[in-house]
């Protein structure tokens, strides 16, 4: 878990309703790379910790004969029924609960996936705690943006999204140090899950790295969910000084593009399996 952080119920209130538009999507063939990595076979079980709006559940749900999404926010798991049912997934459910609440009577599983949501946890019992979760062989799999890509050359046909600005304004709403609930995080999101999984009793590991190799474009009003989806900028924490702080983020937005058109290049996405 992050250090000086304890969980707060708060992380991702107000959140869910963005992530859909906000997020940019994984490497187009991520969950196709992982079906091979993993011989999946449309048997077995998978669980999702931390699934949010159901983005990899719904994306992995054709591998096996069901996915479980795990989540404590009600919203998140809300809006993966309803893209679930958009999508016409019918083998999927969703369970209010946090990882430290695991086992919780969910069974055994072929694959236990965190995306991007192993480091809110308490990740030493977690990580024990999957171990025995896992059928023989099952995997533990995290999966995450490309955290340090080479230098994408090709030339954007729009201004990039003013990330450093955003930041800035953030800051200058909330405070220099980056909020997480009612919380703030004085040491940053930590790394090395291998040590810890190595730690908890995993092998065998592999890391497989997704390219994207595509330029996509983005509205103000894309950018604006991007905000409003990430934890340290979630609606809640602006308080009663919401609409101000969206009229200043709209504002930056329009300098840095007039006509309120982005474009970025999409991350690869990484992913690391270790075998039980």
């Amino acid at each position: 878990m992050i250090d000086g952080w304890q969980w707060d119920s708060t992380l991702f209130q107000g959140s869910a309703a963005y992530y859909e538009r906000g997020r940019l999507p994984y490497a187009p063939r991520f969950a196709e790379t992982l079906a091979t990595a993993l011989s999946l076979d449309g048997q077995g079980r998978l669980l999702d910790v931390g699934c949010g709006p159901g983005t990899v559940s719904l994306a992995m749900a054709r591998y096996f004969i069901e996915v479980v999404g795990v989540d404590p926010d009600e919203d998140m798991l809300a809006e993966a029924e309803r893209q679930a049912m958009r999508r016409g997934v019918a083998n999927a459910r969703w369970v209010t609960a946090r990882a430290e609440d695991l086992p919780a009577s969910l069974g055994e599983f072929r694959v236990v996936v965190f995306a991007q949501s192993f480091h809110w946890t308490d990740r030493d019992s977690v990580a024990v705690t999957v171990l025995d979760m896992l059928e023989p062989k099952g995997a533990f799999v995290h999966i995450s943006d490309h955290k340090s890509p080479p230098a994408d050359p090709t030339p954007l046909p729009l201004p990039a999204p003013p990330y450093a600005g955003i930041s800035h304004l953030v800051r200058r709403y909330l405070g220099p140090v980056r909020r997480a609930g009612q919380r703030i995080l004085l040491n940053g999101t930590p790394d090395r899950e291998d040590l810890v999984l190595e730690q908890a009793g995993f092998k065998n590991f592999q890391r497989h790295v997704v390219p994207a190799g595509k330029v996509v474009k983005r509205s103000a009003d894309d950018i604006v969910a991007w905000v409003f989806s990430r934890s340290d900028s979630a609606p809640h924490l602006f308080g009663d000084r919401l609409d101000d702080f969206e009229r200043d983020l709209r504002t930056v937005l329009q300098q840095t593009s007039p006509d309120n058109r982005f474009a970025e290049h999409l991350p690869a996405t990484e992913i690391m399996i270790w075998r039980k």
